[in-house]
């Protein structure tokens, strides 16, 4: 049975705010009483012991990735980025853990079982108390982490690599804005994969803000959650297109464009609805040469696992390094990029 905080208060003999404030991180604990804590909670076993970070004990540093399983093109192109970068360094153990990921439980079981196994870990991660105290536990074990693609505050980190997700947002409402122009009252609605990614929850934020601010005239009549399955999607735009057979636009949050722009093209809307959406992938491509999407807002995969790799690296060897976040990009029909 795992041990407690009032376990670990109880042998160090400190109250279990103490122990608290030790195990979140969080100041106005002396750094006696803090390493006392923490050798506790070690030899309790609610923490593993510190992990050696030597390259010479292990011939190569094991970097996880945690990432969420389905059919989000997105993140396929992610792993495949991530696992290809990585065989180019010798140096490097790089293992990819696929999970479910709309369950905070099955991620934060996912992270504790790396404990004392990884030397680095990355992740897109769901904003939750139980992942956030499972992140702790692996910064508190000297484990470095990156959060990709959505970002969680205030828990240890190495770094964030991914886009500013409120300024996709904004500049969302702003492309769906101009594209509908000025005019009568028009119905626009949105799909998200879940609003419990931070990343996901800041898109939504910044596209309300910028529709209230400059276009007025643009009525949000729902918000779908998709859980970043093109399936769902479909199904949820079919019946979206129901209820709302004179809509004027749509903003995809997350994944599942493939869904939405099939529900379009079978109810002869591809030509009426302005559509807005994130990644371009293979199905985004084809829906920008038929006019189905007219704008995509992508943030390269490539770039992303490149820079979450040397963030990692460069922590766990100590070194000095620059870091050079994905820039937001916005693609046309008339700027789709080579392969």
């Amino acid at each position: 049975m795992r041990s407690t905080l009032m376990d670990i208060a109880r042998e160090a003999g400190v109250s279990p705010a103490t122990v608290d404030r030790v195990l979140n991180n969080r100041q106005g604990v002396r750094e006696r009483t803090r390493d006392a804590v923490l050798e506790t909670a070690r030899k309790l076993g609610y923490l593993a012991a510190p992990f050696s970070n030597s390259v010479e004990n292990t011939g190569k540093i094991r970097l996880d990735f945690v990432l969420p399983a389905g059919t989000n093109t997105f993140i396929a192109n992610l792993l495949s980025q991530i696992v290809s970068q990585g065989a180019l360094q010798d140096d490097l153990d790089i293992r990819i853990q696929s999970i479910e990921g709309f369950n905070p439980d099955t991620l934060a079981r996912t992270l504790h079982a790396l404990v004392g196994v990884t030397q680095g870990v990355g992740v897109i991660a769901l904003d939750h108390p139980t992942v956030r105290e499972a992140m702790r536990a692996l910064s508190l074990s000297g484990v470095p982490i990156v959060t990709l693609a959505s970002d969680i505050l205030h828990v240890p980190r190495a770094g964030y690599v991914g886009i500013d997700n409120r300024a996709a947002g904004r500049l969302a409402g702003y492309l769906l804005g101009r594209f509908l122009g000025e005019g009568k009252k028009r119905k626009i609605a949105l799909f998200a994969g879940s609003l419990s990614y931070r990343g996901h929850e800041e898109r939504e934020m910044g596209f309300r803000h910028v529709i209230m601010e400059e276009f007025r005239d643009l009525d949000i009549v729902e918000l779908r959650e998709v859980r970043d399955d093109r399936q769902r999607a479909y199904e949820e735009a079919v019946a979206l297109f129901k209820r709302h057979p004179d809509l004027s636009g749509i903003y995809n949050i997350g994944a599942g464009n493939a869904g939405i722009g099939q529900a379009l093209q079978e109810a002869g809307m591809a030509s009426s609805v302005i559509f807005v959406g994130h990644e371009l992938t293979d199905s985004t491509k084809r829906f920008l040469l038929d006019g189905t999407i007219d704008a995509v807002i992508d943030q390269n995969p490539r770039v992303e696992a490149r820079e979450a790799i040397s963030v990692l690296k460069n922590t766990i060897l100590d070194r000095k390094f620059e870091h050079h976040p994905p820039r937001l990009q916005v693609i046309f029909r008339e700027n789709i990029p080579e392969s």
